[in-house]
């Protein structure tokens, strides 16, 4: 992140409706393999820090007693609120507060997570607050997957012709995009790891709908960000997609880093 950025309410401003219909959903082998890492038996707590409408939440949630979904985005936890009662998975809290705001009297976690998220916060503070919230038995996962890829090889020049050249983040722009070198941030912050497992890779197919909702979901083109452009834009990429009815994807493997606190081994 660079230093003149900083995090402000509209990063995803309008993108919550389109979340859930953009993004590819995390697959079940992703829980299964948490549970196989963990062995989790549908006991103690899960904390999803930055859940937005909780994709991975609700996806966890079956293997502990209770979850809580942290965003500050409010439209984000709405939708996250509604996919909960739609699936009648009733043991998760959502809570609205910015991880910064962390240990926010939230209590003790068996698993805490960040899935795409952790490269929007105050890193060492963040990590630092969740390392005093975990139980004896407790473990830190950074998730390294992406649940949007781009569908068309047109889109993003797209995008730059309405947006400019640099990443817009917000009110603000990423030149050099979201930061990595999380590892050492982990490690500053007395967690000691990773030890890594991966889910593989998938090819799906996405609508034309779908595209459009993934392009709409993603912060660098978050509706907002169009002003009173936006329906001219959709106009133009519903008109570059118009040629094909369906779009395969090749989505990443996903990689989960678990990290413990020094008083645990791996």
């Amino acid at each position: 992140m660079t230093d003149a950025w900083e995090w402000d309410p509209s990063l995803y401003s309008g993108s919550a409706e389109y979340y859930a219909r953009g993004r590819v959903a995390y697959p079940p082998d992703l829980a299964a393999a948490f549970a196989a890492e963990l062995g989790l038996d549908g006991t103690g707590r899960l904390l999803d820090v930055g859940c937005g409408p909780g994709s991975l939440t609700l996806l966890l949630a079956g293997s502990f007693e209770k979850a809580v979904g942290l965003d500050a985005d409010a439209d984000m936890l709405a939708a996250a609120g509604r996919s909960a009662a739609d699936a009648g998975i009733g043991n998760c809290r959502w809570v609205h507060r910015r991880a910064e705001e962390l240990p926010a009297g939230l209590g003790r976690f068996r698993l805490i997570t960040f899935a795409q998220s952790f490269h929007w916060f105050d890193r060492p503070r963040v990590a630092a607050a969740v390392h005093g919230m975990l139980t004896p038995d407790g473990v830190c996962a950074h998730v390294h997957a992406s649940t949007h890829e781009d569908a068309h090889p047109a889109i993003a020049e797209l995008v730059r012709g309405y947006l400019g050249p640099v990443r817009r983040a917000g009110r603000g722009s990423l030149p050099a995009g979201t930061p990595g070198g999380e590892a050492e941030i982990y490690r500053a912050a007395g967690f000691h790891g990773p030890r890594r497992f991966t889910v593989p890779g998938r090819v799906v197919t996405r609508t034309a709908d779908e595209v459009v909702a993934g392009v709409f979901s993603l912060s660098s083109s978050a509706p907002h960000l169009f002003g009173d452009r936006l329906a001219e834009f959709e106009a133009e990429l519903r008109q570059l997609l118009a040629p094909a009815e369906t779009y395969p994807v090749r989505l990443r493997e996903i990689a989960v880093d678990l990290w413990w606190p020094f008083t645990k081994g791996c």
